[in-house]
């Protein structure tokens, strides 16, 4: 059986390009009998950013609430709380102690903002040491990364190869990413890759009319209402057809090249759909937003077996290291 461990941070709602690139993708493959599916929140992980104590409690409420709404099933597999299992803590200490300075410097987290060294606290500066801890601490096979992540990946690697190496044993296993061709390039509102840190995101969980608001605020061009339109260039319409069937793809497409069909109409319908597809989701996402009782019963029960299995690897490496 392949363990596979994959984690979102909770800096805040997850938006519909999460949902599409990230959690329902990882959902699918924990439905395979053949795979043992730990997925957390990693909300140690939020900290490098967000210093807000209510924010980082609501944002982690709405992490576990959406990847619940979206069907995960925490009673064949494992969801919890990153900062609920403190054992990756220690871990990540023993990992900074195998990691090369050079290594970290040439991260892309820190590197991206090497040139604002004010701005770079050492937490961002070894992000990619607490995200080996995370995948080794538990004997992860494969873990599903986007192809920004991939570099940090490699790193979990080679840190684990160092470990082994050094203490003469195969303690950790080393792990492999999987990086799916397939997953969705989602734009954003303003055409960029949907983002929360260029502020262009869809909540798909906001009330109806705010939902409407935003979508209706997607960029597009000034073609007039009678002119045809190219949808290859527009924003609503390669969302829509994220979204569409087959069908109502190609009937959104027809209406752009036969003119007489403005923005306005297809923001409406993209907004409809948004509705249509996703209506239990909603449902059942506000559920659980509204009764934090049932979110800490489902995480509980997942981070009392990922407790167990990280006291049994931590007790392992301890003794390796000298600590037992």
């Amino acid at each position: 059986m392949a363990r596979i461990l994959t984690g979102i941070q909770s800096t805040n709602v997850p938006h519909l390009g999460n949902i599409l690139g990230a959690i329902i993708p990882a959902i699918e493959l924990s439905k395979n009998p053949k795979n043992d599916s730990l997925f957390f929140i990693a909300d140690l992980h939020a900290l490098t950013t967000i210093k807000e104590a209510k924010f980082i409690i609501e944002s982690t409420k709405a992490v576990a609430a959406t990847w619940l709404a979206f069907g995960f099933d925490n009673k064949k597999n494992t969801f919890y709380r990153q900062s609920r299992v403190p054992e990756v803590t220690e871990l990540t200490w023993f990992l900074n102690c195998f990691t090369p300075y050079p290594m970290l410097a040439n991260a892309h987290s820190f590197k991206d903002k090497s040139n604002r060294l004010s701005d770079v606290n050492s937490g961002l500066f070894t992000y990619p040491i607490l995200m080996a801890a995370d995948i080794l601490l538990y004997d992860a096979n494969f873990v599903p990364v986007g192809k920004d992540q991939m570099q940090h990946l490699e790193m979990t690697r080679d840190i684990a190869t160092a470990f082994n190496n050094k203490l003469g044993n195969e303690l950790l296993v080393v792990p492999e990413g999987m990086v799916d061709e397939r997953v969705m390039n989602v734009p954003g509102t303003d055409g960029q890759k949907m983002s929360k840190s260029y502020n262009n995101f869809i909540n798909i969980f906001l009330p109806e009319n705010e939902l409407k608001k935003v979508v209706m605020g997607i960029i597009t061009d000034s073609t007039p209402l009678e002119a045809p339109k190219n949808p290859d260039t527009c924003n609503a319409f390669k969302l829509f057809q994220l979204l569409a069937s087959k069908e109502q793809t190609e009937a959104m497409r027809q209406n752009y090249l036969k003119g007489n069909y403005g923005y306005g109409h297809a923001k409406t319908a993209l907004f409809e759909l948004i509705l249509e597809k996703y209506s239990q989701q909603r449902k059942t996402f506000n559920e659980l937003m509204s009764h934090p009782s049932k979110l800490e019963e489902e995480l509980s029960i997942g981070e009392a077996k990922a407790k167990k299995m990280a006291q049994e690897k931590l007790a392992v490496l301890r003794k390796a290291l000298g600590f037992a």
